[in-house]
């Protein structure tokens, strides 16, 4: 029988847009190839120029570049808003339902507070909470 998580009562989350997720210390953002192809679109420029420009191999994966502080290349540095919202890859669309959030309760508090939208607003349900970290377990 499946262990029930310690977050079976739902979490709160609700994006404040303030970049945090977005910047820091260096990191990944995986896409895939459906991913890349969507981002490219929204730039209006063709999947090679997209990948040669924002995107780098990283073993078998593909990450997208960061800027030499670690914000990624779609943050923008004044506003500190995504430039590419509308297609923003699965990893930044699932935030901050993860594996390595949700582990523990202890995780998800760290998480609360660093992001001043988790543990605040909507009221996300285990099954939502579970579709969204199955999407991509980061």
């Amino acid at each position: 029988m499946p262990k029930t998580p310690w977050y079976r009562d739902g979490l709160r989350f609700e994006c404040t847009g303030c970049g945090d997720c977005c910047g820091g210390a260096p990191g990944f953002v995986w896409v895939d190839e459906r991913e890349i192809t969507e981002l490219a679109a929204v730039l209006a420029i063709p999947v090679e120029e997209f990948e040669s420009r924002f995107v780098r191999q990283v073993d078998d994966q593909k990450s997208l570049v960061e800027y030499p502080d670690g914000d990624c290349i779609f943050l923008d540095p004044q506003t500190r808003k995504c430039t590419v919202y509308s297609a923003r890859p699965i990893q930044c669309r699932t935030w901050p339902f993860w594996d390595s959030t949700l582990e523990t309760k202890r995780d998800w508090d760290a998480t609360c507070r660093v992001c001043p939208g988790s543990g605040r607003g909507r009221l996300y349900s285990l099954d939502e909470i579970e579709i969204q970290r199955k999407s991509r377990a980061v």
